[in-house]
């Protein structure tokens, strides 16, 4: 047969040949940024970088109108409560079930005295010294407390950030602490930087409880309740501590609106980027927020912006990018087949 001679036993090109199999390669693993990874982005890029806007905001609507921090309070917690109707349009209740409500109105509060802390210390020190000290404060907190309540610890490499970023604080607000005056401007200068720690103080034990907090609308939930509890506490002591103003600059409503809506930014990246990493880190990624405030403070406000606040800056910066770096893992996508 034709078929048996050797000048006929070649391929048959005709025909198509099966397709080739790639060896398989078992260290190519398809990557995907980690939980951890997602929750430091969107604390970075929605936390850090919008809340760096608020301080030299609220400061703006202080210098403009002297506007009072309790008075700004309010306006951002206005901000929250449309979103009650999400919560009935979903079939939610509005204070959440009944075995989370306590913990999530404590949660609530705990967020109104931080923030009423921050927003007091801003109108008795430079923006960028209270954004330091209150970022500062609830990441050695946060480290702390999820240490020693929730046993949860850190690597070389995060405690290496962790402890940088606080390092970099440090010679940010070191100058100011230690050239305070004596009499009544170095006592409202102290105590300014005194709410700002008890405001960071309140935020590491807040972002813990709602780690506690598990249900479909929890996030929905907590923001409602911020602006809730926000608003009773806030309006009785406005009237009793401090003289409401209404603004009558197109700066200050400006100003105002703004505040509002990047801090309700701020607060829902916030409360998801907790959930998916280390409280710690999170607030360390936070420390972002300095640096803009700082940029703003001399560029918007025309406040002095010391040598030492630029060297701080640039530790911060480096402190995020080894917590960034070393988080941008890759996890093993499971490709076995029962």
């Amino acid at each position: 047969m034709a078929g048996s001679h050797p000048y006929f036993n070649l391929p048959d090109f005709a025909q198509p040949s099966p397709p080739s199999t790639p060896p398989s390669l078992p260290s190519l693993q398809c990557c995907q940024p980690s939980d951890a990874t997602k929750g430091l982005l969107v604390a970075l890029l929605g936390g850090g970088l919008t809340a760096g806007f608020v301080g030299p905001f609220s400061r703006m609507a202080y210098q403009t109108s002297h506007l009072p921090s309790l008075e700004l309070l309010i306006c951002r917690c206005l901000f929250h409560l449309p979103i009650a109707l999400l919560l009935k349009l979903r079939g939610d209740p509005l204070l959440g079930p009944p075995d989370a409500r306590g913990r999530a109105c404590l949660h609530a509060l705990l967020n109104v005295l931080s923030i009423g802390c921050a927003y007091s210390a801003v109108q008795m020190v430079p923006a960028g010294n209270a954004a330091t000290v209150h970022k500062g404060s609830s990441t050695i907190c946060s480290a702390l407390l999820a240490l020693c309540l929730e046993s949860q610890g850190l690597s070389g490499y995060d405690w290496c950030g962790l402890l940088g970023s606080i390092l970099g604080l440090i010679i940010i607000v070191g100058p100011g602490l230690g050239t305070l005056q004596e009499g009544t401007t170095g006592l409202y200068t102290a105590m300014g930087y005194v709410l700002a720690f008890l405001g960071g103080l309140a935020l590491s034990l807040g972002l813990l409880v709602y780690r506690s907090l598990n249900f479909s609308s929890c996030l929905l939930t907590v923001a409602f309740l911020f602006g809730l509890v926000g608003l009773v506490g806030s309006v009785p002591g406005l009237f009793l501590l401090q003289t409401p103003v209404l603004p009558s600059d197109p700066l200050s409503w400006s100003c105002v609106g703004a505040v509002g809506t990047l801090t309700l930014v701020s607060f829902a990246c916030v409360s998801y980027a907790v959930t998916k990493a280390h409280p710690a880190l999170v607030c360390a990624v936070l420390h972002s927020e300095v640096v803009v405030a700082l940029i703003l403070q001399y560029y918007v406000l025309y406040e002095t912006v010391a040598p030492s606040d630029i060297m701080g800056a640039a530790v911060v910066l480096g402190s995020i990018a080894i917590i960034t770096a070393k988080n941008l893992s890759c996890e093993r996508e499971a490709q076995v087949e029962e």
